[in-house]
């Protein structure tokens, strides 16, 4: 396996949530060959609809690009599934997997190591984008899980992580806190877009490390598909 899963350093990650297999296939011709852009994302409504394998499968037919999935979120059901869940995905062909651990450091270290197994690059969130997610906010998780996520999953050799691109305050803070284990961590970065952030803003507060924008709507709903993938492409890889 690849020690880092995205072409470029810096660049657009295309959220495919998408509701039809024709219109996942339009954007993915439509965005094929954009410089900046370094994958596509496959979530919930185009796996539960048409199957995982064949959604990764229209994608793939278009690019050589890293295809990841998104399963709104794996890492939450006890370890022992770990195994079956990964060898899913390696039968779907995909080529990176996100995480959010939020079942504890055991069902992480089985997910990891499952997915790790099965060659596929594990990608652990801590973190979301949402409102009223940490317990200061109003929410149900504690302020310090975050960090400690981040932390676990460095020290068991992950070096792709979730970080939310609407704080650009936390994505300084994971950036300092990540650097002091990961020699070379790469930020996948939701929420840029109708969550309020920006390519610009989140990228230069992860100065020094290996970013990309998680984008969909802003992509896939605009008028013309392939500009606006090279003007947040050219935004993106601007970024000093």
């Amino acid at each position: 396996m690849k020690e880092f899963l995205f072409p470029l350093k810096r660049g657009v990650i295309l959220a495919c949530d998408v509701n039809s297999l024709l219109k996942l296939e339009e954007i993915v011709k439509l965005t094929q060959g954009v410089e900046g852009m370094t994958g596509y994302k496959i979530g919930f409504s185009l796996s539960l609809r048409f199957g995982l394998r064949e959604a990764v499968k229209t994608v793939k037919r278009h690019t050589d690009l890293p295809v990841i999935y998104d399963h709104q979120k794996a890492g939450t059901d006890v370890p022992y599934m770990a195994e079956p869940f990964a060898e899913l995905c390696k039968e779907a062909y995909l080529d990176g997997v996100i995480l959010f651990p939020l079942s504890g450091p055991k069902t992480m270290e089985s997910f990891v190591d499952a997915l790790n197994k099965n060659g596929l690059k594990p990608i652990v969130g801590g973190e979301m984008t949402h409102p009223r997610y940490l317990k200061s906010e109003g929410g149900y998780i504690k302020d310090e899980a975050p960090s400690e996520i981040y932390v676990k999953a460095a020290k068991l050799g992950v070096n792709h992580f979730i970080i939310p691109g609407n704080k650009p305050s936390k994505i300084n803070y994971y950036s300092d806190l990540l650097r002091k284990t990961v020699s070379k961590p790469v930020f996948c970065m939701p929420g840029i877009g109708r969550q309020g952030g920006d390519v610009s803003s989140a990228f230069k507060a992860a100065s020094g490390v290996s970013t990309h924008a998680i984008i969909g709507s802003a992509i896939y709903k605009a008028e013309n598909i392939r500009e606006a993938a090279k003007r947040l492409c050219d935004e993106a890889l601007r970024v000093p």
